[in-house]
């Protein structure tokens, strides 16, 4: 009898410390100066914010995908990509070699090895982590990859 009698006292404790650095966290998060976030290159659909090309929030910047919109293979469609996606990070002050995460998707999975030809080393000497995917039905506007980013400032 006298372990439970312990054991519920020391559960109070335990619910009443939790509690008390709940509320702490609380009026943290109240008064916590949260950088605002920063939008660029708004894509508009009848005059309505539809997306943003990259947003920016204290030193992080999220880059949205970047396609390749006209005729060409795999290797011209990457570089271009991969082009377009270094522009966005130069502009929010940062570069390719602060890229942490990257997701690829392809049009075609047979496309694999050609994307992968033109990508490697331009990420510097320690790439970020990667996802890669085949699209179902495509990816949109006809390129035949897209690919978003996750870097630091």
């Amino acid at each position: 009898m006298e372990k439970i009698e312990r054991r519920s006292t020391l559960k109070k404790m335990i619910a009443s410390l939790a509690g008390i650095v709940g509320i702490g966290m609380v009026a943290k998060a109240e008064t916590d100066n949260t950088p605002e976030k920063e939008v660029f290159n708004v894509v508009q659909e009848q005059d309505v914010p539809l997306f943003s090309g990259s947003t920016k929030l204290g030193n992080m910047i999220f880059v949205a995908g970047k396609g390749a919109h006209f005729e060409g293979d795999i290797k011209a469609h990457t570089d271009h990509v991969l082009k377009e996606l270094e522009k966005e990070l130069v502009k929010a002050g940062s570069s390719m070699e602060k890229v942490l995460k990257v997701n690829v998707y392809l049009h075609d999975l047979n496309d694999y090895k050609g994307m992968n030809e033109v990508y490697k080393g331009r990420f510097g000497k320690k790439p970020p982590v990667r996802t890669t995917v085949a699209t179902y039905a495509g990816v949109p506007g006809d390129s035949l990859v897209e690919m978003d980013c996750i870097a630091y400032i």
